[in-house]
């Protein structure tokens, strides 16, 4: 077969996505791919939140892009691990606003400084030359899931 048709075949697609998600770690689900003992979901809910200081529940939902009940489960074990605190929303009374606590804070940092450090191991292990194709392939790809 060759290059072109290769780059055709569905198979060849889902064959290299699953060794990267191997590769990777996404496939435990109890580990983040840096090493962290907490899950990829509760792992990109302390960085959403991190990052905006709170967040209605609502529109952590669509950053995270799951379901309304997995996020609220979500919320709830983040909550149980002393990490998020919820407050009712100012303005609308069904509404719910999610903070970080300040052990979730440090959770967060902890997580933060684990991410960097194995983005900066991987990349330095891409050629220089390949880094920006790397970096599209993978715009591109989140563009054709979004579609």
């Amino acid at each position: 077969m060759s290059k072109d048709q290769r780059a055709d075949d569905p198979v060849v697609l889902q064959e290299a996505l699953g060794s990267f998600v191997r590769a990777f770690g996404l496939h435990q689900p109890e580990t983040t791919p840096c090493g962290q003992p907490i899950s990829v979901s509760e792992a990109h809910a302390l960085s959403e939140l991190a990052q905006e200081g709170e967040l209605r529940q609502v529109e952590l939902t669509r950053r995270l892009r799951l379901q309304k009940s997995t996020v609220s489960r979500l919320v709830g074990q983040l909550s149980g691990r002393g990490w998020v605190e919820r407050a009712p929303a100012p303005d609308d009374g069904r509404g719910v606003v999610l903070r970080l606590t300040p052990s979730g804070r440090r959770a967060a940092q902890n997580l933060a400084e684990a991410r960097r450090e194995r983005f900066s191991r991987l990349l330095s292990s891409i050629p220089a030359h390949e880094r920006a194709g790397v970096l599209h392939a993978l715009d591109v790809m989140v563009e054709a899931l979004d579609e």
